[in-house]
């Protein structure tokens, strides 16, 4: 571990030696992003999985989505490699289903965002992953419940810094630092890793005092380069872990929620795609120029090509990608099945990206709602070409797949005619 998560492991893992229960029955933990949280988790979940038998674990992100790519495509193949693989029983992979269950009987498992998520459960951890994305407190609702029970139960928070709509995150840190504040010895435990407001962003001889990998596992030509490619509000939340006004987001929240509905496109269609850079996750969307959907969103790349084919058999029209990304390894592939397929360019992306941006603004489309796309425009960075720009595929805070697919197939389809269809399943 590095020194930074050594600390949290040690203080957290705290326990009286008289009951045997954490001294720390809540720890929340800020940290910038890359700074090797996942680790950090996923050694905590299988310290309490492994010092008793039937231990239940559970785990929450952002979305179910958001959760399941976290411990399914980051946590579960650390753990594979790991020596600690030989206390597996199983690994479940299905969709709804996804746990690690282990030979003395404990599992770590994921937990839905909603409110009743936690209902008829008992939990010894819960995880609150991510945490500056709620605006309310309904997956702490969902674990504390489930808590009242385990005597030796804890609850970690643990997050990069938000925005001024982080209701949830900003309270907790706001009862952190008055915890540190009191001196108290039980209760919180409280650890932020976060810049002065006075710190300026360019003053390199200060980024070690908050980015606690930095020259580990971080190094500063990627410090560097974000800086480059980031507006320094996005700068300042993801690596100075400061929190930042709502309208640092590319495309504002209120502006966002007027686009979004029930939009079902219709008459012709353009079906686009995108595929994550590191290929753990891939997006298709539809649009007939007005109106646009995602139409999938899953891990891995295996269902992408027989998901496309059907499409384009179903529904006619062409299939967009971007040939510089990712996703243009699987043009040929496509056109030997039949599909047209349109590979665009970095001028043609770049103009897609911009009147994208401005038809949202001006309310002149309709977006059919989809959590991971919600969480793709939230989280979303411009990556600077002179004076046009790209979505971020690198410097953004989640997966944006949902929102590329849905610039690209707006941008193929500019005409909208005929009548509503009802589903693409």
């Amino acid at each position: 571990m590095m020194p930074w998560q050594q600390m949290v492991a040690d203080v957290a893992g705290e326990y009286d030696p008289d009951t045997g229960r954490p001294f720390w029955r809540e720890v929340i933990c800020t940290v910038p992003r890359q700074s090797g949280k996942t680790t950090l988790l996923l050694a905590h979940e299988l310290e309490r999985a492994l010092r008793a038998d039937g231990q239940r674990i559970f785990y929450s992100a952002q979305t179910g989505w958001d959760a399941r790519r976290k411990l399914i495509d980051d946590q579960v193949p650390i753990l594979e490699a790991s020596p600690v693989n030989a206390a597996v029983r199983r690994f479940m992979r299905g969709t709804g289903n996804e746990s690690v269950i282990f030979k003395n009987g404990s599992r770590i498992d994921i937990m839905a965002s909603s409110k009743s998520s936690g209902h008829g459960r008992t939990i010894d951890l819960g995880v609150l992953d991510e945490a500056f994305d709620d605006s309310d407190d309904r997956r702490e609702q969902a674990m504390i419940p489930a808590m009242a029970t385990r005597p030796h139960a804890q609850l970690w928070v643990v997050s990069t810094m938000g925005t001024d709509e982080s209701v949830y995150l900003n309270r907790k840190v706001e009862a952190g630092r008055a915890a540190v504040a009191a001196d108290t010895d039980s209760g919180i435990a409280f650890f932020e890793w976060s810049a002065d407001e006075t710190v300026d962003p360019a003053d390199e001889s200060r980024w070690h005092e908050f980015m606690p990998a930095l020259g580990r596992t971080v190094d500063f030509a990627a410090i560097r380069h974000a800086r480059q490619s980031m507006s320094e509000g996005e700068f300042r939340r993801a690596y100075m872990n400061q929190p930042t006004a709502v309208d640092d987001r590319v495309i504002p929240k209120d502006i966002w929620d007027r686009v979004v509905g029930e939009a079902v496109p219709s008459g012709q269609l353009a079906f686009a795609f995108d595929v994550a850079p590191d290929r753990s996750s891939a997006s298709v969307a539809a649009s007939d120029g007005v109106r646009a959907e995602v139409v999938e969103q899953r891990a891995g790349t295996n269902w992408l090509v027989p998901r496309l084919v059907e499409l384009s058999d179903r529904w006619g029209g062409p299939v967009v990608l971007d040939k510089q990304s990712a996703a243009g390894s699987f043009a040929a592939e496509l056109e030997d099945a039949g599909v047209l397929v349109e590979r665009w360019g970095t001028d043609e992306v770049a103009a897609a990206c911009g009147r994208f941006f401005d038809r949202t603004m001006d309310l002149e489309i309709k977006v059919r709602s989809h959590d991971g796309l919600a969480a793709a425009v939230a989280g979303a960075a411009r990556r600077n070409l002179g004076d046009r720009w790209l979505w971020g595929r690198r410097t953004s805070s989640t997966d944006i797949t949902p929102l590329v697919a849905v610039t690209l197939a707006l941008a193929a389809r500019a005409e909208e005619s005929g009548p509503p269809m009802v589903s693409f399943a």
